[in-house]
C-alpha cells in the first residue's frame, strides 16, 4: 500500500470536506470534554490529525489562544488555513507524521479524533502513549476518539483498531489516570452512524 502521506494527500486533493465520513461542522463532544477540561484561554492544545477539522476556528472563536494543528497531509493544513483566512495566522500548523512527531513544547490538552484509532502495530502504539505522556505538562489531559467496537472497521479504505471503554482506558492506564470515558453516535454526510469511544485522561504529576 502506499505511504500514509501520499494516502491522505490524494484523500483531500480528490475529495470535498463536506464529504468525507469525518465531516462535522460543529465538533460538539470535543467541545464538551475540552470545555469539562477547564483549561486557561492562553493553555497549550494540540489536535492531531486535525487537518481541515472545524475544531480551531470553534476554540478561536472560544477565546483560547494557543492553538496547534498536526496533521499528515499539506492539503488538508492549507484548505484550513485558506477557510480561515487571517485568523491562520493565530495558528500553529505543523505537517507531519504523529509517528515522526518530535514535540518542541509541552502542551497543557493533546486531542485527537480519530487519528490514534489508526495506529495497529504494538510499537507504534506504546511510541504514542509514551508521546502524549511525555509531551503533556503535570496534570495535562488528554483526549482521544475512535471507532468503538460498534463502529466502522475501516476509514478510507484503512483498517482501524477500534477499542471500548476499558480497552481504551487501559491503553493509557499505566502513564494516565482516566477522567472519563464515553460512547457517542456520529452521523456522516451520507446519513450513516458511525460508533466512537472517547476517553479524557489526565497525566500523572
Amino acid at each position: 500500500m502506499q505511504n500514509r502521506a501520499t494516502h491522505w494527500e490524494n484523500i483531500y486533493q480528490t475529495k470535498d470536506i463536506s464529504t468525507v465520513s469525518w465531516y462535522q461542522p460543529t465538533p460538539s463532544t470535543s467541545l464538551e470534554l475540552i470545555a469539562d477540561c477547564n483549561l486557561d484561554k492562553d493553555a497549550a492544545i494540540i489536535d492531531i490529525g486535525g487537518g481541515d477539522s472545524f475544531l480551531p476556528d470553534h476554540l478561536l472563536a472560544l477565546g483560547y489562544t494557543n492553538i496547534t494543528v498536526l496533521d499528515i497531509s499539506e492539503k488538508a493544513l492549507s484548505n484550513a488555513k485558506l477557510r480561515l483566512g487571517e485568523d491562520a495566522s493565530k495558528i500553529k500548523w505543523i505537517l507531519e507524521d504523529v509517528t515522526k512527531f518530535c514535540p518542541k513544547q509541552k502542551y497543557d490538552l493533546w486531542h485527537d479524533r480519530a487519528a490514534f484509532h489508526f495506529l495497529r502495530d504494538d510499537k507504534e502504539i506504546e511510541a504514542y502513549v509514551k508521546l502524549v505522556y511525555e509531551n503533556l505538562i503535570d496534570n495535562g489531559k488528554a483526549i482521544i476518539g475512535t471507532f468503538s467496537n460498534n463502529g466502522p472497521t475501516k476509514c478510507s479504505g484503512i483498517e482501524i483498531s477500534q477499542y471500548s471503554k476499558d480497552e481504551l482506558s487501559q491503553v493509557f492506564a499505566q502513564d494516565l489516570f482516566i477522567d472519563k470515558c464515553i460512547n457517542v453516535n456520529h452521523t456522516t454526510p451520507s446519513n450513516a452512524v458511525q460508533n466512537f469511544t472517547f476517553c479524557t485522561f489526565r497525566k500523572k504529576g
